[in-house]
């Protein structure tokens, strides 16, 4: 079975994330991040991205300790 990686670049945009957010989960341990051997860039695993995706998936229509900013006019 062939491992897929991707850029920081693109497993953000997969997640609708800045490559920021997934530098600051990398650091949590939320996402691990590979390291590619010949520049030392992160690069993530594309069955970790999906499983993070479905995850998300399932707690969208949940408000549970999720913040919703709400103003005032």
């Amino acid at each position: 079975m062939e491992k897929r990686y991707l850029s920081i670049k693109h497993a953000a945009k997969m997640l609708g994330v800045t490559p920021l957010t997934l530098r600051n989960w990398d650091k949590k341990g939320l996402l691990t991040a590979y390291r590619n051997p010949l520049n030392n860039y992160r690069v993530y695993r594309m069955d970790q991205i999906q499983v993070l995706l479905r995850r998300m998936e399932t707690t969208k229509g949940s408000t549970q300790g999720r913040k919703i900013d709400i103003y005032q006019i």
